[in-house]
């Protein structure tokens, strides 16, 4: 019989994989996280031997409890249909699998982006929310998360919706007006030409938005002109290890 203990969420990103326990009565990270460089090349096998080092690395905390891992890519029933910041070689990998080859752990794999939408929703800027809410994430990239009376619509990856001839996230990802050296006044109006895309889309009842330009919010969400409220994401670079440890425990309870 194995030992229950706190759920561990992991979050694989382009530069570094974070973990730690979650405290999912409090929506928080019931011990500091462990971050770990992202392998070089960034292969299944490489990773997921990261993976197992922070697995380890919380044993005692997390005995035999659900392990929920994000990735940068569009994820179906823990395979691996893209490959964004991560080695080409993920694609059409069993994650689910092979990180349970290698932990022997349940795992649940889920889109980065997708995870960050599920913290939110559960103990963030869009707790309590009703009808739809889209997550976007501002940074290298644009991520999002569809989320639909509380239940998630996976891999939606609405920053490659087409903008002006582009995908959406050439134009408008933070890493657009850094490369481009937009002012604010400039970025605000591809941002503004961007959600009113979204709204006019999918009629959002609230839009977060996420990624390390959330902390200068107030530079620009305040000037968007869009019919549904507009707000910036809490829980930052948490969000990813909440929403994967929150969507294993919550498969897990599912499953029986």
């Amino acid at each position: 019989m194995g030992r229950q203990g706190t759920p561990l969420g992991i979050d694989v990103g382009g530069s570094g994989i974070k973990g730690a326990p979650v405290d999912l009565e409090q929506g928080r990270l019931a011990q500091k996280r462990l971050k770990i460089a992202t392998p070089r090349p960034a292969t299944p096998d490489a990773v997921a031997e990261v993976i197992d080092q922070i697995v380890d690395a919380f044993a005692e905390q997390t005995g035999d409890s659900p392990i929920g891992v994000t990735l940068p890519a569009v994820v179906i029933r823990g395979r691996v249909l893209s490959a964004a910041n991560i080695d080409p070689s993920w694609v059409d990998t069993d994650a689910e699998a092979l990180i349970k080859r290698h932990t022997g752990r349940a795992v649940t794999v889920l889109n980065d982006a997708d995870a960050a939408g599920l913290a939110e929703l559960h103990h963030g800027a869009a707790q309590g929310a009703h009808g739809l809410v889209i997550l976007t994430t501002l940074g290298t990239g644009i991520g999002s998360a569809l989320i639909h009376d509380g239940v998630l619509v996976p891999n939606s990856e609405l920053g490659h919706l087409e903008l002006d001839g582009y995908d959406a996230e050439k134009r408008a990802a933070s890493s657009a007006k850094d490369r481009e050296g937009l002012s604010w006044d400039a970025y605000v109006d591809r941002l503004q030409r961007y959600y009113s895309a979204l709204e006019a889309l999918f009629s959002p009842d609230l839009i977060v938005v996420g990624g390390g330009i959330s902390r200068d919010a107030d530079l620009f969400l305040p000037r968007l002109r869009l019919r549904a409220p507009i707000v910036p994401a809490r829980l930052r670079n948490q969000a990813g290890i909440i929403g994967a440890a929150w969507r294993a425990v919550d498969l897990a309870v599912a499953s029986g």
